[in-house]
C-alpha cells in the first residue's frame, strides 16, 4: 500500500516537472546533479595576422587593420560580454513562471501507556502514522496561480476500536486565483519581462557606443603611427639637408675659402637635426607598440617582432571632396548615434516602471476557487451489539478502495471565495510612483542634453575638419615657397651675397612648413567619427596609395 502511496505521489510530481525542458529525460539528472559547472576559461590566440605578413613585413590597411581590432582586441572582447548580463535577466524575469513542484513523506511510531480503562489489558498502546504529500503550483502569465496537490495517509495502532485498522485516507485537491484588480492581464504581469528586453536593448546601444569610442581610439593609434612615421620622414629630410650643407661648408674649409670659425654652426645644425631624427624615431617606435597591442600581435611572438607597414597616407589628392555639410552631418548623427538610441529606449522603460507602479497603487482582490475530492480505505470492523455480546466482523480492504471513492468524486468538497486587501495608506507604492516619474522627467532631460552634446561635438569636429583642409591648402603653399626660399638662400650663398645663418635658418622653415602639412594633412585624411559616423564619406574622398619612398615629402637631393 505504501508502494502506491509512493507511486501516486511521484508520478504527480513528475508531471510537474515535465513542463521543463530536460525532464523526465536522463540528461536532466546528469546538468543538474552531477554535472559540473565549467570554471575553466581557455583564451584563445589572436587571428588572422599572419594573413597580412608579406615577406618579412606586416602590411596593413587601415580596413584590415581595424579587421584585426575587432578580432582580436582585448578591451572590445571583455566589453562583448557586457550583454551577457541582461541577457540573463530576461530569463529571470520568466523565473516567476516557472512551475514548482513539493513532495514530502513521513513515519512516526508512537508508544505510550494506555489512558483508559476502556483499553484493557494493553500495557502499550502503539500507533504508526505514514503520511504522504506532494504539490504543484505555478502563476501563469495573467496572474492566475493554481495549486494542485495530492495527499495520502497511512494510520495503523494496535487499539481495538479503531473503525479502519490500518486506516488509509487519500485526497486530491485543486486551488485557482484570479486576480481582479491588482495584477490581472498579461500585460501587467509581463511589465517586469518588457523591462528587462528594454534594458537588452540599452545594453546593446551602449555596447555599439562603446565600441566606436575603441574602434576610434585603435584608428587614433593608427593614425599616430602614421603620423610619427611622416614626422621621421621630414626629420630625416631636415638631417639631409643639414648634412649636404656641411658637406659643402666642409668643401669650402678644405679649399681654404672659409675660416675654420665657421663650421661649428653647420654642426650644430646638424647635431640638432640627429637628435630630432632619434626623437622622431624613439616616438615611431612606440606608437607602433601601442598599435601591435590593438590588434593582439603583442600575444603572438613571431608576428610581434616583425615591421609594420601602414598603407594609409596624408597625401590627398582632392581635399575640397571633405567638406562636410554641418546641418546634413548633424541630422544624420541625431538619427544613427547609439547613445541617443540608448536614451530614447530608455524613456521606454520608465513607461514600463510606471505603468508597475501604477499597479502596486490598486487594491488586492482576489477570486479563489477550489475543489477537493477524498477516500478512505483499508482494514474495517464491523461491529455488532454492546459490551461482551458485541460481534465484530472483520471486511478486509486497501488503498484501491481509497483511490475509487477519491476518483469516484462521491466524496467532494468545493468552495470560491473572494479576498480583498484594501490599502488604507501605501506610502511604499505612492513613492514608487513618485520615483518613477523622477526618472523619467530626468531620463528625458538626460535625452535632451545628449542630443545637444552630440550637436555640439559634430560641430566642433566639422570645423576641425574644414580648418584642417584649409590649413592644409595653406601649408602646401608655405611649403612651396620655403622650398624656393632654401633655394634662393643657396644660390645666394654659393654666390658669396648670403650668411650661412640665412641659409640654415630657411632650412628649419622649410621643415616647420613640412611639418605643419603633415599635420593638417592627418586630420583631414582621418576625419573623426562624429562627423563621418560610418566613415563611407572619407573612404571616398580619400585617395589611397601605397606608402612612398623616405624623402617623398623632403626637397630634393640636388636643391644644394
Amino acid at each position: 500500500m505504501l508502494s502506491r502511496t509512493l507511486a501516486i505521489g511521484f508520478i504527480l510530481t513528475s508531471g510537474a516537472f515535465a513542463q521543463m525542458s530536460s525532464f523526465p529525460k536522463p540528461q536532466y539528472f546528469r546538468e543538474t546533479l552531477f554535472r559540473k559547472p565549467e570554471a575553466k576559461v581557455e583564451l584563445r590566440d589572436p587571428v588572422r595576422l599572419r594573413d597580412f605578413v608579406v615577406g618579412d613585413k606586416l602590411e596593413l590597411s587601415l580596413k584590415n587593420y581595424i579587421a584585426l581590432v575587432m578580432a582580436n582586441n582585448t578591451n572590445i572582447q571583455i566589453q562583448m560580454l557586457s550583454v551577457e548580463t541582461p541577457k540573463n535577466a530576461i530569463q529571470r524575469a520568466m523565473g516567476v513562471w516557472d512551475p514548482t513542484a513539493r513532495a514530502s513523506f513521513g513515519s512516526t511510531r508512537t508508544k505510550s501507556a494506555p489512558s483508559s480503562a476502556l483499553e484493557g489489558a494493553q500495557s502499550v498502546a502503539s500507533s504508526l502514522s505514514q503520511p504522504f504529500s506532494a504539490t504543484v503550483n505555478q502563476t501563469l502569465d495573467t496572474g492566475t496561480s493554481y495549486q494542485a496537490g495530492y495527499n495520502a495517509t497511512k494510520q495503523v495502532s494496535n487499539s481495538s476500536f479503531s473503525t479502519y485498522n490500518p486506516s488509509l485516507s487519500s485526497n486530491l485537491s485543486m486551488q485557482l486565483t484570479q486576480p481582479l484588480l491588482r495584477g490581472r492581464g498579461r500585460y501587467v504581469n509581463r511589465l517586469n519581462l518588457m523591462t528587462a528586453r528594454s534594458n537588452l536593448r540599452v545594453s546593446e546601444y551602449n555596447l555599439r557606443q562603446t565600441l566606436t569610442n575603441l574602434v576610434q581610439t585603435a584608428e587614433n593609434a593608427y593614425w599616430a603611427v602614421i603620423q610619427a612615421r611622416e614626422n621621421l620622414k621630414v626629420a630625416e629630410g631636415s638631417r639631409d639637408v643639414a648634412s649636404q650643407f656641411l658637406d659643402y661648408m666642409q668643401k669650402q674649409l678644405d679649399l681654404g675659402a672659409l675660416s675654420p670659425l665657421d663650421i661649428y654652426n653647420p654642426k650644430q645644425s646638424l647635431a640638432a637635426a640627429d637628435l630630432t631624427v632619434a626623437n622622431a624615431r624613439f616616438t615611431l617606435l612606440t606608437a607602433e607598440d601601442s598599435l601591435r597591442m590593438q590588434i593582439g600581435a603583442d600575444l603572438d611572438p613571431d608576428v610581434r617582432k616583425l615591421p609594420l607597414v601602414l598603407t594609409e597616407t596624408v597625401d590627398i589628392a582632392n581635399v575640397d571632396a571633405l567638406r562636410f555639410d554641418s546641418e546634413q552631418v548633424v541630422s544624420k548623427a541625431l538619427t544613427i548615434r547609439p547613445d541617443l538610441k540608448a536614451n530614447a529606449t530608455t524613456l521606454d522603460a520608465d513607461d514600463l516602471r510606471i505603468a508597475s507602479a501604477k499597479n502596486g497603487l490598486l487594491p488586492q482582490l482576489n477570486l479563489v476557487g477550489q475543489y477537493q475530492t477524498q477516500g478512505r480505505g483499508g482494514v474495517y470492523y464491523q461491529r455488532t451489539g454492546l459490551g461482551s455480546e458485541a460481534v465484530v466482523s472483520q471486511i478486509p480492504g486497501g488503498f484501491g478502495d481509497a483511490l475509487g471513492q477519491m476518483f469516484g468524486f462521491g466524496y467532494p468538497v468545493y468552495g470560491a471565495s473572494l479576498q480583498l486587501t484594501l490599502p488604507i495608506r501605501s506610502h511604499t507604492a505612492a513613492m514608487d510612483m513618485a520615483d518613477a516619474l523622477v526618472t523619467k522627467k530626468r531620463d528625458a532631460l538626460t535625452l535632451r542634453q545628449t542630443q545637444q552634446t552630440v550637436r555640439l561635438q559634430v560641430l566642433q569636429a566639422v570645423t576641425n575638419v574644414n580648418g584642417a583642409i584649409e590649413q592644409l591648402k595653406l601649408a602646401r603653399t608655405q611649403q612651396e615657397f620655403a622650398q624656393l626660399n632654401l633655394d634662393a638662400m643657396n644660390r645666394k650663398y654659393e654666390l658669396g651675397t648670403e650668411l650661412q645663418t640665412n641659409v640654415i635658418r630657411a632650412q628649419q622653415d622649410l621643415t616647420s612648413a613640412q611639418q605643419r602639412g603633415a599635420a593638417a594633412g592627418l586630420i583631414a585624411a582621418q576625419p573623426d567619427h562624429a562627423v563621418d559616423p560610418d566613415r563611407r564619406t572619407a573612404r571616398r574622398a580619400r585617395h589611397h596609395r601605397p606608402v612612398g619612398l623616405a624623402g617623398e615629402l623632403l626637397p630634393p637631393a640636388g636643391a644644394l
